[in-house]
Formats: C-alpha cells, structure tokens, sequence
C-alpha cells in the first residue's frame, strides 16, 4: 500500500441512470443493474486498495451521479475547490462534497453559483511539468480556469473539448506518471491539440484510437506505473507496457451506461504542492456589445456561435430587447478565450458582425511600422469586406478602399491621419500597420426582419428549390433601377456562358446598357469570339449541339486571326468580328480585362499574363459597382468577391451548387445563390427586361 495517496469513492448504493445529461445516458434509463454495478464498483475498490488509501464519502438518497466522487472537486495541497454542476440534477451532490472537503481539514472554495466548473473530470494535474490541465466546452466554464489558477497557484492549460462524448476532460485525456499522456486527439479542438503537443514531447503522447475511446480507456486511475482501467484492446496494453505501465483492468460497464469508468468513480486527494510552481493562466476576457436586430436577423445566435466556435466561452452580462417591432436590442457580453491569439481571432469574428468591444471606445488601434516595403507587421489585422473605421488619437477614422484579405495602412497627413486598406505587397517604408483588433469597429446596416427598401430577395443564402422565375424577375427589375438613374453594374463571366447558350444574351445585355463593365479570362473571349466567327464553342456546333470535324482546332484560328489584328478592338474595327459579347463591348465602349492564367492557349493579345496588373485592373473595374453578376466562374468570382466591400448586391449562379455556396458564403447580406443553368438565367433575365416598361412592375417578393 501507498501511504502517501488517498482516493475518496462513493458507494453505488442509490446509483441508476435516471435522467440524460449525455450522451451514454441516452436509451439506458433504468438500464442499468444495480448488483452488477455494485459488483464492479467493490472490484475497482478492492484493486484501488491494494496501491492507496481509500476514503468514503456518504452516499445520499436521490444523487444517483454521487458516486462519481471525481467531479466531487480538484484538489491540491491542503486546497480544495468544489464543483459548481452544470446540470440541475447533479446539483444537490454541492453541498455533501463541501461538507466532506471541510470536515477533512481542506480550505475549501466555492466559485461564483453561475460559473460552472465540474471538478477533477475536468482538471487534472501533470504529473511531470507542474500545471494543471482544465478542460471546457461542455460541463466546465472558461472562465473558471482564473479562479483555479489562483487558488491553487498553478499555471492552468485551457484544452477546449469538442465531441459531447467526451463531455468532461477525464473521459479522453489521462496524465500518468513521468509526463506520458493517454489521450484521444480528436475530443479536442486544432488548438488544443497543438497546445498538448507542444507541452508534451512525441515519444510520451499515447494517442488511442476510437475503439479504446469508447470503452473509456482515458478515464484511467494511475497510481506509479499501474494504470487501473476498463477492460481496453490488447494493442494498447501492449504500448503501454513497452513504455513501462502495467495496465490493470477491471470491467465498469454499468457505469459506462451513465458516462463514466474508473477515473470518474474516483477523486485524487493527495496532491503534493510543488512550490517552484505558481500561478499562471492565460485566459483573456473582454466586453464586447451588439446592437440592432439580434433577435430576428439572428445576429445574437451567430455571435455566440462564433464566440465557441473560435475556442471560447461567453456570460451574457444584459440584454435589453427591444419593445417594438421597429426597435432595435442591445447585448453586452463577456468573451473569454484561453490565449490572446485565440481572443484576437473571435473579437475579430465579432467586429465583422458588426460588434465593438468596449474598451475600443476608450483606446486607440495599436500601430506598427511597415519595416520592409511589402511586409506587413506580425498579427496586422486582416481586413474584411464591411465599412470599418480605426480610431486613431482618439478619433474614428473610416479606412478608404475597403476589400477583404487586406490590411489597414496608416499615414500622417497635415489634414490627419488617412486610413487604406491595402494588400500587402503595396505597403510602403513610412506607414503604420493596424495590428490587434483594439481600437475597431466596423460600420453594418441593421439587419431587420422587414427591409422592403433593400435588395429583398438578398439574404446570403443558396436554394435551389427558390423558383428561379422569381429571383430572375427581382434582378431585372434591379438591374433597370441601376441603368436608369447611372449606376454600374459589373459581369464576370467565365466560358460555360458560352457553351450553355447564354452568350447572345449576355450581348444583349450589353447593348441595351445593363452592363457597365465586364471581368474574365481568356477562355469567355476565346469562345465568344469562335461563336461569332466560326458558329462553334468548343468545336461544337452550337445551333445543333454536335461536334463539327476538325472543331477543336477553332480556338486556335480564333486566337490566331484576332493575334493578327493586334487585339479584340482593331478585329471589331475591321469586320473581323461582327457579333457577340465582345462585339458589344467594343461598339459600346464597354471596358472589359480578362485575366490570364497557365492553362490559357494562345493568349489573346488582351489577356493580361501579369497576374498583379490583372488584379489592379479588375479592383478598377469594380471600383464604383452597384451589382456583380457572377456567372459560372468561380476562379474569377471569388477575386471579385474579395475586392468587393459590403453593400454591392451579388448575384452568383451556377448549375454546381458547391461553386454557389463559396462564392456567395462571404458574410454579405445581400448576396445570393442561384442553382441553375447560366444560359437559362441569362435567357429569362433578357426576357424580364423586356417585359418592364413604364411605370415600373414591383417584382413579387421572395
């Protein structure tokens, strides 16, 4: 027997499955034999006697979970914190626990009633480096890792648990003696992982597969070298042997029913204090509000779901809803993340959501000089497509160009201080780079339930089940809206235009003055120019849709007549080319820049090979736009998406339904996703047009 440790269990004598507060419970109400338990449990008990002191905590009639004395508290030295339950029906074990800590001699720690924090199933000591491993996610809050790290001074390691069976961090990590880890890696989150493998050298990570998972094999006793477990595969037996661990293994069954083995059925009381070791979390919390339609646009939901989906918890501080179906709600809440990074990334998430953090009203946006021409500082905050302002000696200051994936470019002006988003290859020797996300905020229209003034239809979503007919109707009626007061409308298209039979069309379009500009590649040109010229797309006849013989090699005539006119241009002049897209263009001086890449034949004297001119000439283009057709060219499209800020109305469409979703994913609430033929949209939007004549016909509501 080991003097020096002592292991508190519960006797099973009230233990069943009487309610489901996880996973394993489901289906097993009542399921569970009470003689088999109790036979399991005196197993796991005689075995833990023979290697430690056991102590027993009085079961209590009505707390059927009592017997996993594991979430009881965590313990160390001479300190004890007990659990704050997650779930009601656990909530009553409270103050048995605390009596039985106090009546040991324990100081003894309560955290905040509204701070969940479930004991030694989610905090578990190193046995090697000296720190406490804390997991959430699921039963324990973030938030209680400052508390811990405090009252125990211990440095707290946040893991973030993301399989809801594995809802507490003993069920898929174990620590044994001399710093090996038993661990299952997918129950945690990428950040985590990478935290465990940092803190944990290659050869003592034990990493198990599904199989042993689920039979528990984590939620592990470990006393020296013996490893008291379920009964596990042979395979891990044998690793953990060749490590030098004897594993021991006794059937809990019974107890997996309710979500629980050996290591839940047990609390560690013995824990020595290391006094080189102290304090040291790093949980950062900020305060962040949301204003506006939070309710019925969903805007709350989202921000949350971004909060833990980024790694990190929130508390609801208020909430004021608004009382009238006009008004708008405002939220504060707490965001807290286990690492600045991580906080960085979820604040960012929250500001493109339209929320401040708080203190960012008090404080200006941190700088950094550009030290290398092209070379951004570390951590610059990456732009996005929302109107954003910076606040800058104590001013907002609204950043000029707004586009995604670009950062936010400082100069000093006798005017004031002048804000750019820019890419990075473009920063120059002089400026100053935001970095963080102090001091941001961008600037959102509220996001109602009614918005008849808006692009009604828009709602950032992709259906093909929507009737076509009717989103067709709302663009035509939008795009006449445009042409008639002088606004812009942009195209890019890519060549399935051509092939789908959509290119007379989209020249109609042209020519009437629906379209002000148009963006592509050398392949929509190529085609378009080979329908006008020679009747085929692709070598296939398009009026009867069968390959003509010698087809394929109409490209390369086509490439090579307008190669020897000089360009597009000078081939419309001289009669070379007398229809189609780029026949409309021209006679209609319609500017077009077609982007060239590696696959291009040819290429056509007007395809640009340099791919940053390309980009330039595009973000001119665009420069001004009301709306963007983007017409089955994803490549393209998603370059034009990330120049377009917010507030240009999108209409991506595609017969693929996972190239619409990409292209209309981008956080837009005035996007949206057509699943369809593009030639038949082409052709039905033309048919639309034709059919709006004063006054205007109101187009049916979607």
């Amino acid at each position: 027997m080991t003097e020096e440790i002592r292991i508190l269990m519960c006797a099973p004598n009230h233990y069943d499955v009487d309610y489901v507060i996880n996973p394993w419970m489901e289906g097993n109400i009542h399921k569970s034999s009470r003689d088999r338990a109790t036979e399991q449990w005196e197993g796991l008990y005689k075995i833990l006697k023979e290697h430690a002191i056991v102590d027993l905590v009085e079961p209590q009639k009505g707390w059927p979970d009592m017997v996993f004395t594991a979430n009881a508290g965590v313990v160390l030295g001479n300190v004890a914190v007990v659990s704050r339950f997650y779930h009601k029906e656990r909530q009553g074990e409270e103050p048995y626990f605390k009596a039985w800590f106090a009546q040991q001699g324990f100081t003894v720690y309560e955290l905040p009633k509204d701070l969940p924090f479930e004991g030694a199933g989610d905090a578990l000591l190193d046995r090697e480096g000296g720190w406490l491993w804390a997991g959430y996610g699921f039963r324990s809050e973030l938030d209680s890792h400052a508390y811990l790290a405090k009252w125990l001074d211990i440095e707290v390691v946040s893991l973030q648990l993301v399989d809801d069976r594995f809802y507490h961090l003993d069920t898929c990590f174990c620590p044994l003696t001399g710093g090996y880890l038993l661990y299952y890696p997918p129950a945690f989150d990428f950040y985590s992982n990478r935290i465990i493998e940092m803190r944990v050298p290659m050869e003592k990570r034990i990493a198990i597969g599904e199989a042993d998972a689920v039979k528990f094999a984590c939620n592990a006793v470990n006393i020296g070298n013996k490893v008291i477990m379920n009964k596990v595969s042979n395979d891990l037996k044998q690793r953990l042997a060749s490590v030098g661990f004897q594993a021991i293994e006794t059937t809990l069954s019974e107890f997996i029913k309710a979500g629980g083995a050996a290591k839940c059925l047990t609390l560690r009381t013995t824990e020595p204090v290391q006094v080189e070791v102290h304090a040291n979390t790093p949980v950062e919390s900020r305060v962040i509000r949301l204003e506006g339609h939070l309710l019925d646009s969903g805007l709350i939901n989202r921000a949350l779901d971004a909060i833990v989906e980024g790694g990190g918890s929130f508390q609801v501080l208020s909430f004021e809803l608004g009382e009238q179906r006009q008004s708008t709600s405002k939220a504060e809440v707490k965001v807290s993340a286990p690492g600045h990074s991580i906080m960085e990334e979820i604040v960012s998430r929250l500001i493109n959501l339209g929320a401040v953090d708080l203190p960012a009203d008090e404080r200006d946006a941190k700088l950094e000089p550009v030290l290398m021409a092209g070379v951004a500082p570390d951590d610059f905050y990456v732009t996005t497509i929302y109107p954003t302002e910076v606040r800058i000696d104590g001013e907002w200051v609204r950043v000029q160009n707004q586009r995604m994936d670009g950062a936010i470019a400082i100069t000093r002006t006798p005017e004031g201080p002048v804000a750019r988003c820019k890419l990075l290859r473009d920063l120059a020797l002089g400026e100053d780079v935001v970095v963080d996300v102090q001091g941001l905020r961008t600037v959102r229209k509220p996001e109602a339930r009614d918005a008849k003034q808006e692009f009604s239809f828009m709602s950032g979503s992709v259906s093909s089940e929507r009737r076509v007919e009717l989103v067709v109707e709302q663009v035509a009626w939008e795009l006449r809206q445009i042409r008639d007061r002088g606004g812009k409308v942009v195209v890019t298209a890519g060549p399935v235009a051509i092939h789908t039979g959509g290119g007379e069309h989209l020249a109609s379009l042209i020519r009437d003055g629906y379209v002000q500009a148009l963006l592509g590649g050398n392949a929509i040109a190529v085609h378009d120019i080979e329908q006008a010229m020679m009747g085929t797309s692709l070598g296939v006849d398009m009026k009867r849709g069968v390959a003509v013989r010698g087809g394929h090699r109409h490209h390369l005539k086509v490439i090579n007549a307008i190669r020897r006119c000089g360009n597009i241009a000078t081939a419309v002049e001289q009669g070379v080319i007398t229809k189609g897209i780029f026949y409309e263009c021209v006679k209609n001086n319609v500017p077009f820049s077609l982007a060239g890449s590696i696959r291009d034949d040819g290429p056509l004297p007007d395809t640009q090979m340099d791919l940053i001119k390309a980009q330039t000439e595009y973000s001119r283009l665009l420069d001004g736009a009301e709306m963007i057709l983007m017409l089955s060219s994803m490549l393209h499209s998603i370059g034009v998406g990330n120049m377009t800020p917010a507030g240009v109305k999108m209409v991506c469409v595609d017969i693929n339904p996972a190239v619409v979703t990409k292209l209309s994913d981008r956080g837009s609430v005035e996007s949206i996703g057509v699943v369809t033929d593009v030639g038949l949209f082409l052709s039905m939007l033309v048919k639309h047009l034709e059919l709006l004549t004063e006054p205007y016909k109101l187009p049916t509501q979607v």
